[in-house]
Formats: C-alpha cells, structure tokens, sequence
C-alpha cells in the first residue's frame, strides 16, 4: 500500500512527545515505533540513531520542539 511516509513521520513524532523523558543528557524518547519511521526520523535529524541496544533514543532540541508542535496539532484542543 502506498502512502505519504513525510505524515506518518510527522504522526510518530508527535506521539514521541507523549514519551519524552529528561535525563541528564538531554531528552529520550521511549522507541516502540516501526524501525523505517525510526530511521527516517534519524535522517531528518530528530533522534539519534535508533541502531542500538537501549529502548530510547536521544530526541534533539529542534525534534522536542517540533514533537510539541506536530502534538498540540494533531492532538490539541
């Protein structure tokens, strides 16, 4: 099946936002997704490569802000 992966991406990082936990390294999100969209958002520059044994993935300043915003537009009231 043929779909639009660039809304699929934006729908999963939104819902990261909902995972998102603080450490003293920055922001993680927990990496329960599909490992295409886990790769994507990689590429885009979102998380850190998902390639590893943790459960999370590091989620950058400019990811975490654009979680946020994708959430509060998909989800929001």
């Amino acid at each position: 099946m043929e779909y639009n992966k660039d809304k699929v991406d934006e729908v999963a990082l939104a819902l990261m936002y909902l995972t998102t936990f603080k450490e003293q390294i920055g922001s993680r999100v927990w990496k329960g997704l599909d490992w295409g969209i886990l790769d994507r958002l990689h590429e885009k520059g979102y998380i850190s490569d998902p390639k590893n044994k943790s459960k999370s993935v590091t989620i950058t300043e400019e990811g975490l802000k654009l979680s946020e915003e994708l959430f509060r537009k998909y989800f929001g009231f």
